[in-house]
């Protein structure tokens, strides 16, 4: 039975680490395809902490939030809402301080659906930013979502050869088998000083050249972008294309950007070049 006392109290840090720790738990068992019930995690919770349901439910809310602000996938089912508690910050960065795995996380497996156009999803609107509260900003800082992306070698290598899949089938299936065999890997092959990662062709034999940014988080989850990716943008405009593969811990979608980018991406300065000379 809940403690009807504490409805509309702010919760201790007890609470928030006992139910930040349950909910990466149900988490790494969607993660890797284990059956779990989210009922009786939030009715073993709630005996634990004397919460509403209620309020647990919210509170589950409050983690997806933070997760999707740091690219980390979030559970099924718990829709993020931004209504936090402060506490909320402090508690998951001692999660995830003591428990990095997911951070670095690189799926066993990730296949696209039989019909390969379903993975393919409209881009997120262009919009202002927003600030986010002080602690919020702070943890993000810390597990910093573009760096971390942009690190993960896995991941990233991951991601192209989900696309490089999917470009190969569709080619196959409009009849075209000569050009998806001719579909190259470039960054495994030459590197990454092309300024794109795939060549690729539409049915008529054009060429595309695709870049690939891939992470777990969701599709508003910002992603580096070199002076050479950019560049290359500019100067090969007809056939350069950005893939960005988001979701790829769960259910792999992408969303395509062609240039300009300025149109569909806000660009903004974020490391410098330093020499003497």
């Amino acid at each position: 039975m809940a403690d009807h006392e504490k409805i509309g109290t702010p919760w201790r840090d007890d609470e928030l680490d006992a139910i930040i720790a349950d909910y990466f738990n149900m988490l790494e068992a969607e993660l890797n395809g284990r059956t779990y019930v989210k009922s009786r995690h939030s009715q073993a919770l709630m005996e634990r902490i004397d919460r509403t349901h209620r309020s647990v439910e919210f509170k589950h809310q409050n983690i997806s939030a933070v997760l999707e602000e740091l690219g980390l996938p979030w559970i099924v089912g718990y829709k993020p809402k931004r209504n936090y508690q402060g506490a909320i910050f402090d508690a998951i960065d001692r999660y995830l301080s003591q428990h990095n795995t997911i951070l670095t996380l690189v799926p066993r497996n990730s296949v696209p659906p039989e019909n390969e156009q379903q993975v393919f999803v409209e881009r997120p609107t262009l919009t202002e930013r927003t600030d986010r509260p002080p602690r919020l900003e702070k943890l993000v800082r810390k597990f910093d979502p573009v760096e971390r992306d942009h690190l993960n070698r896995s991941l990233g290598h991951a991601g192209e050869a989900l696309v490089i899949e999917i470009e190969r089938k569709q080619l196959l299936k409009v009849g075209r088998p000569d050009l998806a065999k001719g579909v190259r890997w470039i960054s495994r092959e030459e590197g990454d000083g092309a300024g794109y990662d795939i060549l690729s062709f539409d049915r008529s034999g054009r060429i595309r050249c695709i870049e690939v940014k891939t992470t777990n988080g969701a599709a508003r989850t910002p992603f580096f972008l070199s002076r050479n990716e950019h560049h290359t943008a500019a100067a090969r405009a007809e056939s350069w294309e950005l893939y960005r593969v988001h979701l790829f811990s769960q259910s792999p979608r992408i969303f395509k950007i062609v240039p300009p980018l300025e149109r569909s991406l806000h660009l903004r300065t974020e490391t410098w070049r330093a020499s003497f000379s």
